[in-house]
């Protein structure tokens, strides 16, 4: 995990991305959805195409020169991320798909394998469908009880039933920051909760680990999911984190190649972690893309990162509600501090989607829609909103000009 102070020099990072240099018919292209995916630096970009133009091999299996080199940069990326998110071993960092395969890994692996009829998981009202619709489905195939931890006014967690809604509980499984109202939840209360009460804590990270310092070791979480297109790293590549302990406690969850010891005809024996996990051909070139992501978050500094995007996150907050009042609702917490940086909104009535078209008339790039969240929408009473968020390589300048396209939007619609 990086602290390392300081600020960020915007402008300078800007550079670094060889998509925000290019212009859409609009001109300058403004990004304002990394919570949906993140833009890609070029550091990324030259470690994947590295790999590919010099040591394009499988891995664990052959004996030459460029086998052994993709082993060892597969392997690199995983001590890699493994220090980016504080894990005490490489053993329990699991490459996946992205994040919703690692939480299928949780419920289908360990989930059938140590859950019963009528046992209960504690969900919240505010998850990715990710987090929702395996444990749907464990419930339909063995009868699991779904409990829901509900929401305050001001976005935030309703703590005061979690112990209640525990109590007899097996899992608790909830997400570290919204990806519709950018609540940070206090993920290591939660997960004491969960452990007091004799449940296991299953975090989805995905919104936090790009975000903020993260210690999946000081959390105490059994699991933690997340995944890596949205910390500046590829598509097609997530991570689970679990304890050596629940690991080692948690069947395969895919067979075939790569995760055998033996195999017969009359059975076979799993390998050892993490690679039990791992049935297959890896992601080679994508874990090498994210330890370079993990790398170039370090160098900036996560603190640095987290300093960043609340003092932006603050500054969106004052500049759009001093510009537009009662016409625009942001939903989630006020406190900048409490919060990421993603901006889910409504504007005057209008209806997300004719927002974004004019936004996109202005290079303004914004997720219209439910945003895999719709127990959340309905908690909030809208059917879908709008969502701007930050990153690193966004300033006050992307959000005058989402300012601007609100106020085009406004004039167009206008009734």
């Amino acid at each position: 995990m990086s602290t390392a102070p300081g600020r960020l020099d915007v402008a300078r990072l800007r550079k670094e991305f060889p998509i925000l240099s290019r212009e859409v018919d609009a001109g300058r292209l403004v990004y304002l959805d990394s919570a949906n995916t993140s833009q890609k630096p070029q550091s990324v970009l030259d470690a994947m195409d590295r790999y590919y133009e010099r040591s394009n091999a499988n891995v664990h299996r052959g004996t030459y020169q460029i086998a052994i080199e993709a082993t060892e940069a597969l392997e690199g990326a995983r001590a890699t991320v493994r220090r980016f998110i504080g894990a005490p071993s490489d053993r329990t960092v699991v490459f996946t798909k992205n994040a919703t395969e690692a939480l299928n890994l949780v419920v289908r692996a360990w989930g059938t394998a140590h859950l019963r009829e009528g046992d209960a998981v504690v969900l919240t009202e505010m998850e990715h469908h990710a987090n929702i619709v395996p444990w749907h489905q464990l419930r339909d195939a063995i009868g699991i009880e779904l409990r829901w931890v509900g929401l305050t006014a001001e976005g935030q967690l309703d703590l005061g039933e979690v112990d209640v809604l525990l109590d007899g509980a097996k899992v608790l499984s909830f997400t570290a920051m919204s990806n519709v109202l950018g609540t940070v939840t206090p993920v290591a209360e939660l997960v004491a909760k969960a452990h007091a009460a004799g449940a296991i804590a299953v975090v989805d990270a995905s919104q936090h680990v790009p975000h903020l310092p993260t210690d999946v070791q000081a959390w105490g979480a059994d699991f933690v999911a997340f995944t890596g297109h949205k910390l500046l790293g590829p598509t097609g590549i997530g991570v689970l984190y679990g304890t050596e302990e629940i690991l080692e406690a948690t069947p395969p969850f895919l067979g075939g190649g790569e995760m055998i010891l033996n195999v017969t005809k009359d059975g076979f024996t799993h390998t050892e972690l993490p690679w039990k996990f791992e049935a297959g051909t890896p992601m080679i070139a994508e874990a090498v893309g994210l330890g370079a992501a993990c790398d170039y978050l370090d160098a900036l500094g996560m603190d640095a990162v987290r300093q960043h995007e609340v003092e932006l996150t603050a500054y969106t907050l004052r500049s759009l509600t001093e510009r537009f009042g009662d016409d625009l609702t942001i939903h989630g917490p006020s406190e900048p501090a409490a919060r990421g940086g993603v901006f889910s909104f409504d504007f005057r009535g209008i209806h997300p989607h004719d927002l974004t078209q004019v936004f996109d008339q202005r290079g303004v790039c914004v997720r219209a829609g439910h945003h895999c969240a719709k127990p959340l929408m309905r908690a909030l009473g809208v059917n879908a909103t709008a969502r701007a968020s930050l990153y690193v390589y966004n300033d006050t300048d992307d959000i005058d000009a989402l300012g601007d396209a609100l106020q085009a939007a406004g004039d167009f619609f206008q009734f």
